[in-house]
């Protein structure tokens, strides 16, 4: 991790806009700033970018911070630029009288000069301040892409400010990073084009330099930039909140799109990630952002928690009819293996994969003969027969290993299908749910004989 750009005294900032909702690409941002700063001991600071007042909004913002406190991403401090207009204008004003910058009267579309780029809003200025751009080659060190140079005579005279009230992205970052002594700037990499901006302010207004790390963008897996417009609501960290994600998964993922640790091991907690990451080790092109592997990742961390959690996680997720709390305790590991996220188990509820556990399921003639040869006959003798032997069965003995050991012989002498598939309509209704075996121990001893009686009589 040791790098001889690192320095000491690290300050990093994580500085989304208040314009949308919280993006993943941004959740990447602010997770690979709370690594890089906790892994130097350094200083992480959240910092708003709000000046933009016709698209930031306070729900956004709310929307951010609620996301970042979901992720476990801790900040030091916390500052609104909507409330440092007067920094901003005694920068403007002292550029204006070294006369590196000046008052433009001219009409320009200020949309173009955005930080983001072009919106549908029609923003007219007959009077800007423009920034004297002295025309030069700039270099600078990036931790991921090396060495980088522009020459910054194609940007012409650019615009820092609306007015003096009104400063743009482009100045208010290079003042805030500068004041707040941010020495490292982890970013997406399409500021990369801003930086030969930022780094003709800094050296205008005396400011050192920070040391850059531009992040691949994060691509869905179309290859195409992951965009609410395209890819809606998976695109917001809100959506994976809802839906039950694990936030230590979601992390954890996040943290591999685009780098690995270059070994084997992709389980990592936060804290392995802090003392493994290595920011010079991400890669420089388009990281896929894989819905499959998030889905694998928040399995194996579902796996590992303790079972009072999965039960406390089934309940809150069950219709208030489905509480019993026996059968849910002997279904959790059944839930587990069917689920990737918790809100699969809203699924199953909605899909009828739940109430045959908790009530009388109903049972059709087409449905309980065994499809490959059985008769009606055949399943009303075969059900009547298994409730003789389990009636032998004794409380105490009314397990799997048990049901399997008696039930087995019966259908290896009678047909494993003409036993076994009616057995399992009889219990749960359903073509398709757990095996009989399990549904036996789930649903106990009377439960069980009194389906499999009605089941009978219903034929």
């Amino acid at each position: 991790m040791k790098n001889n750009l690192i320095g000491e005294n690290i300050v990093v900032r994580f500085a989304p806009s208040p314009t949308g909702l919280f993006h993943v690409g941004s959740a990447r941002v602010a997770l690979y700033n709370y690594i890089f700063a906790k892994q130097h001991k350094g200083k992480l600071i959240l910092r708003i970018e709000d000046t933009d007042k016709e698209r930031s909004k306070k729900e956004y913002e709310d929307d951010i911070l609620s996301g970042m406190k979901w992720l476990g991403f801790s900040y030091d401090e916390l500052y609104h630029q909507s409330e440092r207009g007067s920094i901003y204008k005694k920068y403007i004003e002292k550029l204006i009288a070294e006369g590196k910058a000046y008052i433009s009267k001219e009409i320009i579309d200020l949309n173009k000069e955005r930080k983001g780029g072009m919106d549908q809003v029609i923003n007219l200025r007959n009077e800007v301040i423009r920034f004297k751009n002295p025309n030069k080659k700039v270099k600078f060190k990036d931790l991921i892409r090396g060495e980088i140079e522009f020459d910054t005579t194609d940007l012409g005279d650019f615009v820092i400010a609306k007015s003096f009230d009104e400063p743009i992205f482009h100045l208010v970052v290079v003042i805030d990073d500068f004041e707040m002594g941010v020495t490292h700037i982890i970013r997406g990499e399409d500021h990369i084009s801003n930086t030969p901006r930022h780094i003709l302010i800094q050296e205008a207004i005396g400011a050192p330099i920070p040391i850059y790390a531009h992040l691949p963008l994060i691509l869905a897996e179309d290859r195409a930039k992951l965009s609410k417009r395209k890819h809606g609501e998976m695109t917001s960290v809100k959506y994976y909140e809802r839906m039950g994600y694990i936030p230590e998964a979601f992390s954890n993922f996040l943290s591999l799109v685009g780098w690995n640790s270059g070994t084997e091991q992709e389980i990592f907690s936060i804290d392995e990630l802090i003392k493994l990451f290595n920011i010079s080790k991400v890669q420089k092109a388009g990281a896929i952002f894989n819905m499959e592997k998030l889905l694998w990742f928040n399995k194996e961390y579902i796996k590992k928690f303790p079972k009072e959690r999965i039960i406390t996680e089934i309940k809150n997720r069950f219709p208030k009819e489905f509480q019993d709390e026996k059968i849910i305790n002997k279904i959790s590991d059944l839930v587990v293996e069917r689920i990737n996220i918790f809100s699969d188990i809203d699924k199953m509820v909605v899909d009828g994969d739940i109430q045959y556990y908790f009530e009388m399921p109903v049972i059709s003639k087409e449905m309980i003969v065994w499809k490959k040869g059985g008769t009606i006959e055949q399943a009303k003798e075969n059900l009547s027969l298994i409730s003789d032997i389990l009636n032998k069965i004794s409380d105490k003995d009314f397990d799997l290993e048990k049901l399997k050991e008696k039930l087995m012989k019966f259908a290896d002498e009678k047909g494993k299908g003409n036993v076994l598939w009616p057995l399992r309509v009889a219990l749960s209704g359903k073509e398709k749910s757990p095996d009989p075996f399990t549904l036996l121990f789930v649903l106990g001893k009377n439960e069980s004989i009194n389906r499999i009686k009605k089941a009978v009589e219903s034929i």
